[in-house]
């Protein structure tokens, strides 16, 4: 594979781009800095196919990286590759308003051929490559330059790498004919509404107790505000307050400014500043949520009931035997609320009870709530049968015993009585 110098010229990256979009696929990897801004920093882009891997320097200047974006977001005919991709399509999505598409990401796709959730990169390259990251530049600022040649070899080796492995895995999709289990979840890592910050909505990231209307409007308008001054002033929310401030303040709000000081993660100088008067702004001109704008209770609310509670705890270990059994990541196959649901009664609406995780899961899972699947142990191993099977093996093991007594005592009786008598 040819590993190009740094690209830094508009000539050198149009003609990368010109030539990887003719690619069936190229992979992709972003080093960036957020540390200390609400907005992620990109610092480098790296990106292979099977003959040609580049670093590119976004800081490098007049450079435009429209040709590179335009191969993400608009060439529907190459396969964008990334490993725990989310913060990298998150990248491009600000850049562009449009994630890549179509795309596949190496942890999802390892979800299906082992039990693996979230298998990082190093131990991916490993396991597969017997190749060991140097990760000693993992932790480097990557905005300062120049980059040393120890930092551009360690991110090109992310894709050159990421480029190797992707085939074995397509292949291993293919031989267990689990290739379309992932369709649906390279759909949701590339749907732009998981990438949007919308103000109105940053509430939500936040956890509050209770289901008052008022408390849950005012924390609304105080992460909605919180969202404006980190945006405008480009650092990290919490900078501004931390959640469980923003919570506190929604549930006691102050009455004055000068209440301000007495609040727990707030400096004193709040009560006559001026981002103090732009809380209290938001916060007094809050309106409770509405019926309709109340979220949904959540799934693990559902009154299962000691028994329901049991029925629950029965279905994650049937989850565990199944993903052991298949060699299958469990979360691929169902979440924890989804079998809380189950075991509560609810039968709609339930991925578990759709296409192929329910003839994967589903139906097992179906079948031992209404009474007609059991746990026994078989060769010392945990396994799941059928009742009416079970019952079966039992008659069978039990006309087997009786039937062995019956002829061992039937031998020895004619032994007894033909033998010598006793004197």
């Amino acid at each position: 594979m040819k590993i190009h110098p740094l690209i830094t010229t508009q000539p050198a990256l149009d003609e990368l781009c010109a030539r990887l979009a003719q690619s069936e696929y190229v992979c992709v990897d972003t080093e960036f800095m957020r540390e200390n801004t609400y907005w992620p920093e990109l610092c480098l882009i790296q990106i292979a196919n099977t003959e040609e891997a580049a670093a590119i320097d976004p800081k490098a200047p007049g450079l435009d990286l429209a040709p590179l974006l335009d191969l993400m977001v608009a060439n529907e005919d190459v396969l964008k590759i990334f490993h725990a991709g989310g913060q990298d399509v998150e990248i491009i999505f600000n850049l562009t308003g449009r994630t890549p598409h179509p795309i596949f990401d190496t942890q999802v796709a390892m979800m299906a051929i082992s039990q693996s959730e979230q298998i990082g990169y190093s131990n991916l390259i490993e396991s597969w490559l017997g190749v060991t990251v140097d990760k000693g530049a993992r932790f480097t600022d990557w905005s300062r330059r120049p980059l040393t040649e120890r930092q551009i070899e360690y991110a090109i080796g992310d894709v050159t790498h990421l480029s190797k492995i992707f085939s074995r895995i397509l292949a291993r999709l293919r031989k267990t004919g689990r290739g379309e289990w992932l369709d649906a979840e390279m759909e949701k890592l590339a749907d732009p509404a998981n990438y949007r910050s919308d103000p109105q909505t940053a509430w939500l990231r936040i956890k509050a107790a209770g289901r008052n209307p008022a408390v849950l409007g005012r924390l609304r308008a105080l992460a909605a505000w919180r969202e404006d001054e980190a945006r405008d002033k480009n650092i990290p929310r919490g900078r501004i307050a931390r959640d469980e401030t923003l919570a506190d303040i929604a549930s006691h709000p102050p009455k004055v400014q000068t209440d301000l000081a007495k609040v727990r993660g707030l400096s004193a100088g709040w009560k006559d500043n001026e981002i103090g008067r732009r809380l209290m702004h938001a916060l007094i001109h809050a309106s409770p949520l509405t019926d309709a704008e109340m979220p949904p209770r959540t799934p693990r609310g559902a009154p299962l009931g000691k028994e329901g509670a049991l029925v629950a705890d029965l279905l994650k270990l049937l989850l565990k035997i199944r993903s052991r059994e298949i060699d299958v990541a469990a979360r691929l196959l169902a979440r924890s609320d989804e079998l809380e649901m189950l075991a509560a009664g609810v039968r709609r609406n339930l991925p578990i009870l759709e296409g192929w995780r329910f003839e994967t899961f589903g139906r097992d899972a179906l079948e031992l709530v209404e009474g007609k699947l059991a746990f026994a142990v078989v060769n010392g191993k945990l396994r799941m049968t059928h009742i009416d099977d079970l019952h079966g093996a039992m008659l069978a093991q039990a006309e087997a015993e009786v039937a062995t007594g019956a002829a061992d005592e039937g031998d020895a009786l004619p032994a007894f009585e033909d033998g010598p008598e006793p004197e």
